[in-house]
């Protein structure tokens, strides 16, 4: 196959095209990121930034002095000043060696490009964007990007300072000069003003690059159209003409439906410059320039690099001769695109949201539209991501008259829109498939076809690749797409790229100039086959908006106005969304943008606080670490947002609910009586209370509450967070639900301890009943977000209630189990030991006593029946059993203490114990005892705790019961029915269990294990091991024990152990006649009590009995005995005391001895009546009946 020097083949021009733009597109990326480098070191002092050579003191002179004479050399007379290389040479060769490089391949670009370009002129090469649209396209690309590198590269400020460097250390390396040297230095030299020396190189170059240029003039004004003649057209409409909605959407020049207006305007502005002198002769060419210069003020050269057009023009033309036109052009389009493109863009977005608005919600009914409309589509995503970039670079570049035209709060609808067009093209793949490969088999293959028949002259390699195009058209089917065939056209498309090149050259055998039918159905068909098997390729160059990744500070803004504006809030997820599309800005020149970033770089992305910082690193770190920076801080703020809106609501909740406390009746029951009896109360004309429920009284339905617009935003809002169950962002998965669900986790566990109110310095604290209505609203609004977002917010109760039944949660902070706990013991039960509380056994509460100094609360309010079932509630099993244990740590303190004092009068508890028979021995020993009031005094205590915790247990039982009836009464059934033959350690498993259900039992577990740790733990290991340590931390098993007690000294041997034991309880039983002198001792049965409150000693006595007996197995029915005989002994003799002060209330202490035989399940009236006579009971309590009545007459 003969053809000419110059045959087309040879030349390889599409090949050629396509290697160079790649290759500058990573070039550009290089010199971004070296430019960069030296702004972050500027705005934030980071030496990291920039190469260490720049910044070192010892160089600076070097340094100065290299950059003052570059490009020249000289190292003889400046040895001084070039000392310090000397000795870094080898340092600097090593880490420049990528800086000073990377100009070298510039250049070395610069020859290919310049090459290439003398090529295509000498091949006079035919452009026309609507025929040969592949090489009118990448041919002016690569002279955008060409210029662009150059652009580039002159904005480098350090770039002769790296290149001298570099070659000074060469030199004193290698004793002669880097061979690239000389031509890079040049070139360096040459371009300080890029476009002013590229305006000279392009002068043989102005032929082709016009007539590509002029070729735009019928697709660049047709893009370029007012909102106002879209929406008169009823652009991207599918429902304005139903008769042809399944029409396949068709044009002449189909890949410039959806060509990027922003690359266009590259072309023409800058090209334009180049080829200048085509401006003052052909006219086509002036009016696309101006029309150009009046919708814009700067152009992306490079991601957030930006072009001044209209300043740069002027200053390039102002040194020209003739050209004082073109400059007045400039200014009259400088002041049209400043007064008019900010309106004229701000209106385009406007018709652009309603109109991507109506084709998502279209394709979503209707997805196999998809395939006859797709252009539609990506013709949509393009003009959106167009106005997008617009918008982005003219916020922050540009002086503006008109601000308002700059600031788009509804930008995020927008970006919203083109995300779920995205989602369907990729949902809906195979259904596009499948009409394109139809299509391409059944009328594109049979078209061209005949075109290709009708061709007057047709050479025999253009033969061979007309024929291959259809042959692969006619040799696709639908089953392919069944079956889930991989289809790959590229090798077709590079075909016909290289068939244009071949057929566009000026001596080409077949013109493509003279058959622009021919070129125009390629177009056609190379868009279908981009429909089978590049459809996320095409999704990337029509809706592509990576370019906000180095738009940072501009992209929080967007986000922020989003979530502010409530309406727009359910588009916040678009941003999220945008940072999956950064990807696809890295390029295989600059691996360091793309290369593997740490695993847990994610995490420490979330510990970037503040906008400063994050800005600051964002420069720094590759774009890895960027997109999930972003994405993750944007998801956080979505559901703190959420978060906020749902405390809202659960506050207004709760002050609902609260007015329906039972408190807030009084005053309406008052009313009522009042009004009742015609009893005039108050004064006139003040304003009746509001009842309950009038706030959702509604006179007409304009009338929106506060309610009603937090419910408003927070639909829009979770809308947003429920649109993708999760997203992908460089391998990173992200879930934006379980950000909801993680917030509202941490926020519910501080609403709950927030609620109790609890004061440390006044000792005020929540009713447990308020506190469980609170909460019970609070999770009635949590309930209902499942409305709106698919969470498992019983998930969010578990977790959390579960942690508040601990003493700690897992953040480490109080619970309200550790706040209650508190409380109860340091505050309620602290002012009953202070005689200022009394257990009424009546209520079944703990009431305050008449005293002087009135306490801050009323006891009743939070001891009564129903405040205790609400506390079971809030606290649950685990934080009732914490309380108890809290309860017996205290108990244990008291009896450790008691027990010191029983060896104090071991000897005389000790003769005691053996002459209660004998009434003068006892008296006289009576009085050698220490400290009885002492010992009276802690039993009552632990006799109060013991009655409050009794209250604890009904109240959990009760509790239990409701919730789960079934399972307690199955506990209830094995507790009562343990045999008496049953081993002790099974025993108190059961105790245990039936414990923890709030079930009373004859021997206390918790107690056992709170006393049984002051006893020596090589002694009583296997009682532990049975009541298993876990129901009480070790910790707390530690602490019970008092510090020094005598309890834990391992020289205490087990029998004396338990003798001590049985004196404690011969020591409280002869000291109960003492009580009848006290004046508070006075029974009433009115609360069945004492108000000094010693009828807990019948508790006391009976369970710290059990306990210790059960420790020292010994016998509890026979100590109780023994007690109830010394008890009754000691009593009876203060019958015959004659003196009224000792016996004062001799009858109510009597009472005890019922009391205790009453609580005790080990003995019995029949054992009492043999020790104590029941007429002295019967009579006594006719006594203090008696008295009763007589003192309330």
């Amino acid at each position: 196959m003969s053809r000419a020097v110059l045959q087309p083949s040879q030349q390889k021009l599409a090949e050629k095209l396509t290697i160079l733009n790649d290759r500058g597109i990573g070039m550009l990326t290089r010199l971004y990121n070296i430019k960069k480098q030296g702004q972050v070191w500027k705005a934030c002092g980071d030496p990291k930034a920039k190469p260490s050579y720049l910044v070192d003191k010892n160089l600076e002179s070097a340094v100065k002095f290299i950059v003052r004479k570059f490009p020249a050399i000289e190292t003889r007379n400046n040895n001084q000043q070039l000392a310090q290389l000397q000795k870094e040479k080898s340092e600097i060769l090593k880490n420049l060696a990528l800086y000073y490089f990377t100009f070298v391949d510039v250049m070395e670009f610069r020859d290919h490009v310049c090459e290439l370009l003398n090529t295509i002129d000498v091949c006079q090469v035919f452009f026309d964007i609507t025929v040969n649209f592949d090489l009118t396209k990448n041919y002016l690309d690569l002279i955008i990007t060409y210029t662009t590198l150059m652009i580039m590269l002159s904005r480098i400020e350090e770039r002769k300072a790296i290149i001298g460097l570099y070659n000074y250390a060469h030199e004193m390396s290698h004793g002669t000069s880097d061979r690239e040297y000389p031509r890079l230095g040049q070139l360096i030299v040459d371009y300080e003003n890029p476009l002013k020396k590229m305006m000279e190189e392009f002068v043989p170059h102005s032929k082709s690059l016009s007539d590509a240029l002029i070729s735009l003039h019928m697709v660049y004004p047709r893009r370029n159209l007012s909102a106002d003649q879209w929406r008169n057209a009823q652009l991207l409409s599918l429902i304005s003409a139903p008769s042809t909605m399944l029409n396949p959407a068709q044009s002449d020049t189909m890949p410039c439906e959806y060509l990027s207006l922003d690359a266009m305007e590259k072309w023409i502005v800058l090209g334009f410059i180049l080829c200048h002198g085509v401006l003052n002769t052909d006219a086509t060419a002036l009016n696309l320039w101006k029309l150009a210069l009046q919708v814009s003020s700067c152009l992306s050269l490079f991601r957030d690099e930006v072009f001044h057009i209209h300043k740069a023009a002027e200053d390039l033309f102002v040194n020209i001769r003739g050209y004082n036109k073109r400059i007045n052009d400039i200014r009259e389009c400088k002041e049209s695109a400043l007064s008019h493109a900010g309106s004229m863009h701000r209106e385009r977005r406007k018709f652009l949201r309603s109109a991507l608005k109506e084709l998502a919600t279209v394709l979503s009914d209707q997805p196999g539209l998809l395939g006859p409309k797709a252009l539609f589509v990506f013709m949509a995503l393009s003009f959106a991501r167009d106005e997008i970039i617009w918008l982005l670079r003219h916020a922050d570049n540009v002086q503006k008259k008109n601000a308002d035209d700059f600031i788009d709060k509804h930008v995020a609808e927008l970006i919203f829109y083109m995300e779920e067009l995205r989602a369907h093209v990729r949902k809906y793949g195979p259904v596009m498939q499948r009409y394109y490969v139809q299509y391409l088999s059944g009328f594109d293959a049979v078209v061209l076809n005949e075109l290709v028949q009708n061709l007057s002259v047709c050479p025999e390699d253009e033969s061979i690749i007309m024929s291959s195009f259809v042959n692969t058209m006619t040799s696709l089917s639908v089953k392919q797409v069944e079956d889930g065939e991989v289809f790959d056209f590229r090798g077709m498309r590079l075909d016909w790229f290289r068939l244009q090149a071949y057929t566009s050259v000026s001596k080409a055998s077949l013109s493509l100039a003279d058959h622009k039918e021919l070129g125009k159905m390629m177009n056609t068909i190379i868009f279908h086959t981009k429909m089978v098997d590049s459809l996320v390729e095409m999704l990337v160059e029509t809706s592509d908006l990576s370019i906000f990744c180095f738009y940072s500070r501009a992209f929080e803004k967007m986000f922020q106005q989003c979530l502010e504006l409530p309406s727009q809030s359910r588009y916040s997820i678009a941003f999220p969304l945008l940072c999956t599309h950064f990807m696809s800005c890295t390029h295989e020149l600059c691996p360091e943008e793309m290369s593997d970033y740490p695993r847990q770089g994610i995490t420490d992305v979330m510990n970037t606080a503040t906008l400063n910082e994050r800005t600051s690193a964002l420069m720094r770190h590759h774009i890895g670490d960027r997109s999930l920076s972003l994405c993750n801080m944007f998801l956080d703020e979505m559901a703190k947002q959420a978060r906020n809106l749902i405390t809202d609501i659960c506050t207004e909740q709760c002050t609902l609910s609260d007015q329906l406390l039972p408190k807030h009746c009084a005053k309406t029951i008052s009313q009522a009586v009042n009004k009742k009896s015609k009893k005039q109360t108050g004064k006139k004309g003040e304003p009746e209370r509001e009842k309950p429920g009038v706030e959702s009284m509604r006179k007409n339905r304009l009338l929106v509450t506060n309610l009603d617009k937090l419910h408003t935003a927070l639909s829009e809002l979770c809308f947003s967070i429920n649109y993708v169950p999760n997203m992908m962002v460089w391998e990173h998965t992200f879930t934006p639900r379980e950000y909801l669900t993680s917030h509202l986790e941490i926020r519910f566990t501080k609403s709950i301890v927030g609620m109790t109110m609890y004061n440390q310095a006044t000792q005020e604290i929540a009713k447990p009943s308020e506190l469980l209505t609170s909460v019970r609203s609070y999770m009635t609004v949590l309930q209902s977000i499942e409305n709106y977002v698919q969470i498992d917010i019983t998930r969010v109760f578990n977790n959390v209630l579960l942690q508040q039944t601990q003493h700690l949660d897992s953040h480490g902070e109080p619970t309200i189990t550790s706040l209650y706990t508190n409380w109860y013991l340091e505050t309620l039960l602290r002012q009953v030991s202070n005689g200022h509380i009394a257990y009424f056994p009546a209520m079944k509460a703990f009431v305050n006593l008449p005293t002087e100094n009135e306490l801050t609360f009323n006891a009743e309010e939070y001891s009564d029946i129903s405040e205790m079932r609400a506390l079971s509630e809030l606290l649950g099993p685990y934080g009732m059993k914490f309380l108890s244990e809290s309860l017996m740590w205290h108990i244990s303190s008291q009896v450790a203490e008691l027990k010191k004092l029983v060896v104090e009068n071991v000897e005389v508890l000790t003769q005691m114990r053996t002459s209660f028979d004998k009434p003068d021995q006892m008296a006289s020993l009576f009085k050698r005892l220490t400290s009885v009031d002492s010992v009276l005094k802690r039993m009552t205590i632990i006799g109060v705790i013991l009655s409050f915790r009794s209250l604890a247990q009904e109240a959990l039982r009760d509790v239990l019961s409701y919730h789960i009836p079934f399972l307690v009464s199955s506990v209830e059934d094995f507790k009562d029915h343990i045999p008496r033959e049953t081993d002790m350690k099974v025993a108190m498993n059961v105790y245990e269990l039936s414990s923890a259900a709030g079930l009373p039992c004859e021997i206390d577990p918790a107690l056992v294990v709170a006393l049984s740790s002051q006893k020596s733990a090589e002694n009583w290991d296997s009682l532990i091991d049975t009541t298993k340590r876990s129901t009480q931390p070790s910790s707390l098993r530690i602490n019970a024990a008092v510090p020094g007690s005598w309890a834990n000294s391992e020289n205490i041997s087990p029998e004396e152990e338990y003798k001590i034991a049985c004196l404690l309880m011969v020591f409280v039983a002869v000291s109960l006649p003492t009580l009848a002198s006290n004046v508070m001792s006075q029974y009433s049965p009115a609360i069945e009590g004492h108000c000094n409150n010693i009828h807990c000693l019948a508790k006391a006595i009976n369970q710290i009995a059990a306990a210790l007996f059960t420790i020292h197995k010994g016998s509890i029915e026979d100590r109780l005995k023994e007690f109830l005989a010394l008890a009754s002994s000691s009593l009876l003799k203060i019958g015959q005391e004659t003196d009224k002060t000792t016996t004062r209330n001799r009858e109510s202490v009597y009472l005890l001895l019922d009391m205790i035989v009453q609580e005790s399940p080990f003995l019995t009236m029949d054992l009492l009546e043999s020790c104590f006579p029941y007429v002295l009971l019967r009579n006594a309590y006719h006594a203090v009946y008696r008295q009763s009545v007589t003192s309330s007459a």
